[in-house]
Formats: C-alpha cells, structure tokens, sequence
C-alpha cells in the first residue's frame, strides 16, 4: 500500500511540465507548464507527482521533461 505514504517519501527527482493539451484528461487545472514538481513514484507509462492541488497525480509521461 505505497500509495499511503507517497507524500511524504523521498523524491526519485525532479520533471518540468512541458505541455498541459491532452486530448482525453482536463489536466491544465493541476499541471502548470514550465513548473517544476518532485517524483514520488514512476511506471513505464506514467508519473506521479505532487501537482497543484497538494496530493498526488499519475500523470502521462509525454506531458514531462527531465529537470
């Protein structure tokens, strides 16, 4: 049960947001595009992250870039 304690775990590292336009997913009101948020966990397909809100996302890869 990762998922209980994902705020307070370490950061793996940091993204920038690079793009917030996703065709399916309303994501522009808890991403901000040039921001930088700290990884809490990753999978092949998606990240997690601390938005905008305070707790934590999974994310799309695509919508990242390395910090």
């Amino acid at each position: 049960m990762i998922h209980l304690d994902w705020e307070n775990r370490e950061t793996i590292k940091q993204v920038k947001c690079v793009h917030d336009n996703a065709a399916k997913y309303v994501v522009n009101n808890v991403l901000t595009v040039g921001k930088t948020y700290e990884v809490k966990n990753e999978t092949e397909e998606f990240i997690f992250i601390i938005d905008n809100t305070g707790k934590v996302g999974g994310f799309y890869k695509d919508y990242f870039e390395e910090a």
